[in-house]
């Protein structure tokens, strides 16, 4: 098995190729003037990254007055990689060329029946699958990127403890090494979070941003944070930390490892299931009556109920929204990203819970208007996680 950061010999190799990855299509003299190389070194590595097959040549740009220049990109025939989203509700599998065009899906729902090994199994499978539909040899593909749900161990590949699966066995899951075993490629970790920031810094690569936020909102609060372009990594995995963020002290307590008045006990798919079935107990009009009992209500009753303006359902997510906008509003007045990124099945259900959220986040933005920050719902969507997944492979080859 060919180690990722075997694939590109050398330093110069490699911080040549990240910058031609970056850039999409680049020419010698905008490489020239973003490196410290010479013109004479910087001919030979593009020489010697063409000919191991990983840039090509695409063509010529403008002429500034001479000949006109060659322009370089990766090779999106170099090979084949993996993306990988391990969700509570819905896992997907992709495969990518080197320029992450999409060539092939796969994607489960998360049930009962998806414990590790089967899970394991049936991915391995389809990633075999896959691979056997276009020629490619066993072993032959890059290798794969990982984007699971925290709290996970991300040097040592495992998933330590998740909440929320429907299925048993999620605990202290070797699911990197179980996968490298099964097919013979490298396999990388993340969490989701991180995966999916990468996936939009990876999309929005020509506007430039180097401090971003992501936030997730879904069963839970999942959020990652870059500065500079690089992704912030903290003692531990941190991806669901932002949920624990207290927003009212005396207030309730999701789970059991939570702490009172969390973020994620007001804003998130089990705080509005359980305020809910709390409203509807105490005698609350809604066409969620319908329902035979108040605590057979689910997140998809609740959307059904949104979709028709239900008072009572646009009640409920606004009052979400609004305490997830304070907390959007602490984490800017501390972090000052210049975009934030929101996703995740809150976000894209309905036009009101973002709208409501970001209203409410710049009103209690300290130093707004003088700081201006950009809201987003992303440029990749659901897919944003298994893309930068993907992308984990390409970045793991410049190291």
């Amino acid at each position: 098995m060919t180690r990722l950061q075997d694939r590109i010999p050398g330093r110069k190799q490699k911080d040549v190729f990240a910058l031609v990855h970056k850039r999409s299509v680049v020419s010698k003299q905008e490489l020239l003037e973003s490196g410290d190389w010479t013109g004479s070194t910087l001919t030979r590595t593009l020489e010697e990254l063409t000919a191991l097959g990983v840039l090509e040549e695409a063509g010529f740009g403008e002429s500034t007055g001479g000949r006109r220049p060659i322009l370089y990109r990766t090779n999106p025939a170099y090979g084949v990689l993996f993306g990988l989203d391990i969700s509570r509700m819905y896992s997907l599998l992709v495969l990518y060329d080197m320029h992450l065009n999409k060539l092939d899906s796969h994607r489960w729902t998360m049930t009962e029946r998806m414990t590790p090994d089967v899970f394991i199994a049936e991915v391995a499978a389809q990633a075999e699958a896959m691979l056997a539909a276009r020629g490619v040899p066993p072993g032959a593909a890059l290798g794969m990127g990982i984007g699971a749900v925290g709290p996970l161990d991300r040097s040592a590949g495992t998933i330590v403890a998740p909440l929320y699966f429907p299925a048993q066995g999620w605990q202290n899951v070797p699911i990197a090494a179980a996968l490298e075993e099964r097919l013979g490629i490298p396999v990388l970790l993340d969490n989701g979070a991180n995966a999916a920031l990468l996936g939009e810094h990876w999309a929005s690569r020509g506007q430039q941003y180097q401090h971003l936020l992501y936030i997730h909102v879904g069963v839970g609060l999942r959020s990652s944070m870059m500065v500079g372009g690089k992704l912030v990594y903290g003692a531990v995995d941190m991806e669901g930390a932002i949920g624990q963020m207290i927003v009212q002290a005396d207030g309730p307590k999701l789970h059991p490892g939570g702490n009172y008045g969390s973020l994620e006990a007001y804003a998130s798919i089990h705080a509005l299931e359980q305020r809910a079935q709390s409203q509807l107990k105490l005698g609350r009009d809604s066409l969620l009556r319908t329902l035979p009992e108040p605590d057979k209500v689910q997140y998809h009753h609740l959307l059904q109920a949104l979709g028709r303006r239900d008072p009572l359902a646009v009640e409920l997510f606004t009052q979400a929204a609004t305490y997830f906008g304070i907390g959007l509003a602490n984490l800017l007045n501390i972090l000052h990203p210049e975009k934030v990124i929101l996703g995740g099945p809150l976000i894209s259900a309905d036009p009101l819970f973002f709208q409501t959220c970001t209203r409410i986040a710049i009103q209690n933005t300290y130093y707004y208007p003088s700081y201006q920050v950009l809201f987003s719902r992303g440029e990749l969507g659901e897919e944003a996680l298994v893309t930068g997944a993907a992308a984990m492979v390409i970045g793991a080859m410049t190291e």
